[in-house]
């Protein structure tokens, strides 16, 4: 399969959030209610079309537990795109954010991308983070940000979508050196439009309750 560019992304935040369901839902349209829990990472890959060119998306999911973090770190360099997620159920993992942007940005290039992802907005009845509140620290940040639902897909591929627009928005304005790939960007081959679903590579895990 070629593509006009690789973007590197990767998932972070705590535990149980639902990181694993979103990748598994963008990348194989699948929902599992029960899944592993990442011990270290796992990745998976996904091409996407922006502007007429095929992108290719390697994702790395990262464990979300504090005893990995130096693990998941080693990934935050070489990443173009970060997907923060919390689960706007549990009040707790918001309040976390703060700690994961500050972790990620010291680690990563300057010119990186950040989504914010609040992800189990099906369970309205359950909701304990406001979509207000979530806008609010997208905007104090400079973040994109978006609600989603892993067990719904909603919004799920716009999000993983306009990270991807942003970030060749990047390229086209020449903010991002493409042949500099400590930026999470590599330059391909053939420019033919295409969406297509790569293989998953897993490494290893626990077991976890994704819910949505």
């Amino acid at each position: 399969m070629s593509y006009a560019y690789l973007f590197k992304y990767i998932i972070i935040g705590d535990t149980g959030v639902g990181k694993s369901c979103l990748l598994l839902r963008f990348a194989d349209n699948q929902f599992q209610p029960v899944h592993d829990i990442t011990i270290g990472v796992e990745f998976n890959v996904r091409t996407i079309n922006i502007d007429n060119k095929p992108i290719k998306l390697r994702i790395w999911d990262t464990a979300g537990q504090e005893k990995f973090k130096s693990i998941t770190r080693s990934y935050y360099r070489g990443a173009a795109g970060a997907l923060l997620v919390y689960d706007i159920t549990r009040r707790e993992t918001f309040d976390h954010l703060a700690n994961w942007l500050e972790d990620v940005k010291e680690h990563a290039n300057s010119n990186m991308v950040f989504m914010l992802i609040g992800n189990k907005s099906d369970l309205t009845k359950k909701r304990a983070v406001s979509t207000e509140e979530g806008e609010k620290f997208a905007n104090e940040n400079g973040l994109i940000f978006m609600e989603v639902s892993a067990k719904s897909a909603e919004n799920v591929d716009e999000a993983f979508i306009k990270t991807a627009g942003r970030i060749y928005k990047k390229i086209e304005d020449g903010e991002i050196d493409v042949l500099n790939e400590s930026h999470g960007i590599q330059i391909g081959i053939g420019s033919k439009p295409s969406v297509a679903m790569d293989h998953k590579v897993t490494f290893v895990y626990g077991r976890s309750c994704c819910n949505s």
